[in-house]
């Protein structure tokens, strides 16, 4: 029996790159974004590549009635989840006062209550049957407070936080959680959050969407908890454990003001 996984914000960047390694290794899938559009041409393309089962469902994941629905729907359709992929996230560049607040919610709905709600919904299923991998998309900036993105990096510290604690509850059910925090890297997040002349993605060489999902992808498998790709990511994770908390902010805030 194929196994299926549940990929969120699979229309571009990490989570389709995450669509393709799945369907690459003979796992069917569930695709769940807003961009219907995209999702169905990326699900053609696997279903004819690799003969498996691909269910699309356009939703809007800062909405809660949309992140209930899908639950609903695949209880519905008696498609079980064996890996859940919560890829889906927001972020925006920026002075926090500055910003409108309706921007600000978005990431917060997206970023925390929906991730939080959708490995709610799925992990009691896979405590019942007593096998699911969840893997949750945080980010280095967890590591960190992070001025000029200020909702994002502390929504990412929530997702570090609140994963670490349910991989630990979740101990001898045959259920793990892995929290992938990858650093820059190569994605349309860069232009959704208007990134692209901030000196965190021009002063280095960064890896692609593919690289840092197949890394993912395999410290799942492995049921690793807390993974962080690039020696100088994991360097730089740590290190703020050392230095003072004033000298960190003024550090991430000269990283990130534009070139």
């Amino acid at each position: 029996m194929k196994r299926t996984a549940l990929i969120t914000g699979a229309s571009a960047g990490f989570g389709a790159e995450f669509a393709r390694i799945f369907a690459e290794n003979g796992h069917n899938l569930v695709l769940a974004a807003r961009r219907l559009d995209r999702m169905n041409v990326l699900a053609e393309d696997l279903r004819s590549k690799h003969k498996v089962e691909i269910r699309v469902l356009g939703k809007d994941l800062s909405k809660m009635e949309d992140v209930q629905s899908v639950y609903d729907i695949l209880q519905k359709e008696k498609i079980r989840i064996d890996f859940l992929v919560n890829n889906a996230g927001l972020g925006d560049f920026g002075i926090f006062h500055e910003a409108k607040w309706e921007k600000h919610e978005q990431i917060l709905d997206v970023n925390i209550k929906a991730l939080t709600k959708l490995t709610y919904l799925f992990v009691k299923p896979m405590v019942e049957n007593g096998f699911g991998k969840i893997l949750n998309v945080a980010s280095t900036a967890a590591f960190q407070p992070g001025p000029l993105m200020a909702i994002y990096y502390a929504s990412k510290a929530y997702v570090l936080s609140f994963s670490e604690a349910v991989s630990n509850e979740l101990s001898g059910t045959g259920v793990t959680v892995t929290i992938l925090c990858p650093g820059a890297s190569e994605s349309e997040f860069l232009e959704v959050a208007n990134l692209g002349e901030s000196k965190l993605f021009t002063w280095k060489k960064i890896p692609t969407s593919k690289e840092v999902a197949e890394y993912g992808y395999r410290e799942m498998m492995k049921d690793s908890m807390t993974v962080i790709p690039g020696f100088m990511n994991k360097a730089g994770a740590k290190a703020g454990k050392f230095v003072p908390r004033k000298l960190v902010l003024k550090i991430v805030r000269k990283i990130q003001e534009k070139k």
